[in-house]
C-alpha cells in the first residue's frame, strides 16, 4: 500500500513539474510576442530607414523554439530518457572514482 502511495506522489510530482515547465514556456512565448511587437513599433517610428528589430526577433525566437521543443519532448537529446541516462552515467562515473580511491 505504501509503495502505491509513493508511486502516486511521484506521478503527481512529475505532472506538477511538467505543468510548471509548460507554464514557463507560455510565459516566455507571451513575453516574446509582446516585447517584439513594441520593438517593431519603436524601430519603425524612430528609424524606419534602419531596420534592426529582426535581430532580437530572430535570436529570441530561436530560443523560444528550442524551449518549446524541450518542453513538449520534441528534442531527443533533452528528453526524459536522455536525462535518466545522463544521471545514471554520472552516478556510475562517481562510483568508479570512489572505488579507485578506496
Amino acid at each position: 500500500m505504501e509503495n502505491q502511495n509513493k508511486e502516486g506522489e511521484e506521478r503527481y510530482y512529475n505532472a506538477r513539474k511538467k505543468v510548471e515547465e509548460i507554464k514557463g514556456f507560455y510565459g516566455n512565448l507571451i513575453s516574446y510576442i509582446v516585447v517584439n511587437c513594441f520593438l517593431v513599433i519603436i524601430n519603425l517610428v524612430t528609424s524606419p530607414g534602419h531596420l534592426w528589430f529582426y535581430w532580437p526577433l530572430m535570436w529570441w525566437g530561436l530560443g523560444v523554439i528550442f524551449h518549446g521543443l524541450k518542453v513538449f519532448n520534441c528534442l531527443p537529446f533533452f528528453g526524459k530518457d536522455w536525462e535518466e541516462q545522463k544521471i545514471k552515467e554520472l552516478i556510475d562515473k562517481e562510483e568508479k572514482a570512489k572505488k579507485t580511491w578506496e
